[in-house]
């Protein structure tokens, strides 16, 4: 099959990603081989590609927004079928016996692996995926449509459940990206008043198209101030914004951080920003709770991905424009049509 491999991290500006002729990889126990249709470009592939984590490997396939099929079962699988529609995210494995598994927080198990980072991922014809790891999904819907569901989705669930206020409360959302795109419709269904803020104003047309109650263009001096907010998400990885989603909640307020890697933040000016029971709180990956509670609620409100097919080959081209803004909703590669 033909994959795009990264050898050496480095700037996406430089293609370091490379269509490669590799094996395909074989199930092992309780494992299933999924032929891949679509997968989502995520800011953490580009983290990964770029060097902000760490390699852990000499060469490694990244994505993790992984939709398809399964095609071939490992020995001793039995909650899958061939044929069974799934999706395959970023968290790969759990050890299932540390203090974090054993307590229901396995996104923080100190062993846990992931797709497209510690093991091969989707920008590829054929996956392998963990039997308890990978997720169901309903068989209708477009493919590409559902990859944003399997980490920008899930990401900003748990950033959602981590900064979620009183019921009807104010919600920030700063930078308005894959997944803001997505934790904004689920907030607004849920009742929540939803405030996007964005230094693009297309990113706050579509932000608007899809219910936000406020938008508000961080480049330009505001009118008249804005209500504060009860909780706000930080989506972008600059450290400067959590400085700005501080400065717009209310005494009491949290401030969730839904990124993997972040620029440092700037010192806090504690009496005025932090003071009065505000609190900062990260979000690591999402448990498999996590994934079964928001694709029930996503399949039942429903919610609605944006998104924009790149090819296969393009994987660096669509990872340049995610890094620069250049793009409104979510870019996905179209797997299954690219040669194998």
């Amino acid at each position: 099959m033909r994959a795009m491999v990264l050898h050496g991290t480095g700037p996406v500006e430089g293609r370091p990603l490379k269509l490669e002729e590799v094996p395909i990889p074989e199930p092992r126990e309780r494992e299933v081989l999924v032929e891949v249709d679509a997968c989502g470009v995520c800011r953490t592939d580009l983290h990964v590609v770029e060097g902000d984590l760490p390699p852990l490997r000499s060469a490694v396939i990244p994505g993790h927004e992984i939709v398809g099929k399964v095609v071939q079962l490992g020995p001793n699988v039995r909650a899958l079928s061939v044929g069974d529609r799934v999706g395959v995210p970023w968290l790969h494995w759990t050890c299932g016996r540390c203090e974090y598994c054993r307590t229901g927080r396995e996104n923080l198990c100190e062993e846990k692996t992931f797709t497209g980072y510690g093991e091969n991922g989707g920008y590829a014809p054929f996956v392998v995926g963990k039997e308890d790891y990978v997720l169901p999904l309903p068989p209708e819907g477009d493919s590409a449509g559902w990859a944003p569901f399997l980490c920008a989705g899930l990401i900003g669930y748990r950033a959602l459940k981590t900064a979620m206020p009183r019921f009807g409360g104010r919600i920030g959302f700063f930078g308005f990206g894959g997944s803001a795109h997505l934790t904004l419709q689920l907030a607004s269904r849920l009742g929540y008043e939803t405030v996007a803020y964005s230094r693009t104003s297309a990113h706050l047309a579509l932000a608007k198209s899809l219910g936000a109650t406020e938008t508000v263009l961080t480049t330009e001096p505001r009118s008249s101030p804005s209500p504060p907010l009860d909780s706000a998400i930080v989506f972008a990885p600059a450290g400067s914004v959590v400085i700005d989603a501080l400065k717009e909640v209310r005494k009491g307020g949290t401030v969730a951080i839904a990124g993997i890697h972040m620029s440092p933040i700037p010192s806090i000016d504690y009496d005025r920003l932090l003071f009065g029971e505000r609190r900062i709180a990260s979000v690591e990956a999402n448990t498999r709770a996590d994934a079964r509670e928001f694709l029930d609620l996503s399949a039942h409100l429903p919610l609605k991905s944006t998104v924009e097919p790149r090819p296969l080959a393009k994987a660096n081209e669509a990872l340049a424009d995610l890094k620069s803004g250049r793009i409104d909703g979510v870019l996905v590669l179209d797997v299954r049509s690219s040669p194998t």
